[in-house]
């Protein structure tokens, strides 16, 4: 189980990023150029908002079954240790925080009546989500 989900957690993480800095990409592009706001936006910003939060849903699980996560920070030591700090504490707490921005910039957007704001707020939320996500990956273990 622990091996599924360290694979389901990896390999959701590319869906992740690319949808992010795609839709991050169309809102900027929509802002812009002066578009109209439509469903098929706030659809494909669902999209991100829907696969951030599966991930962190993933991540969660995996954090708590995990044989390093929750018990770094039981086990003592973690603060002194880099790599330790990064997994036990940084990386699941940043990305938290991560997805609660995604969170709130897509709640906004739907309660907004003007284009330029709902995409404002959609560029503004993921492009920050998706820079602290891009903040906390451990990328001595995933790339290596």
């Amino acid at each position: 189980m622990y091996t599924g989900l360290q694979h389901a957690h990896s390999g959701l993480a590319y869906l992740v990023l690319a949808a992010l800095a795609i839709i991050m990409i169309i809102a900027l592009i929509g802002a812009l150029s002066g578009k109209e706001f439509t469903e098929k936006h706030r659809k494909i910003a669902l999209i991100g908002f829907i696969l951030s939060h599966i991930q962190l849903l993933v991540g969660l699980i995996l954090y708590f079954v995990s044989p390093l996560g929750l018990s770094l920070l039981t086990g003592g030591g973690a603060m002194g240790d880099r790599i330790a700090r990064l997994t036990a504490l940084e990386h699941p707490v940043i990305n938290i925080i991560a997805i609660v921005v995604i969170t709130v910039g897509y709640s906004k957007a739907k309660k907004m009546t003007d284009s330029k704001a709902r995409f404002r707020a959609i560029y503004m939320a993921y492009g920050i989500g998706l820079v602290l996500i891009l903040s906390r990956i451990p990328w001595s273990s995933w790339l290596g």
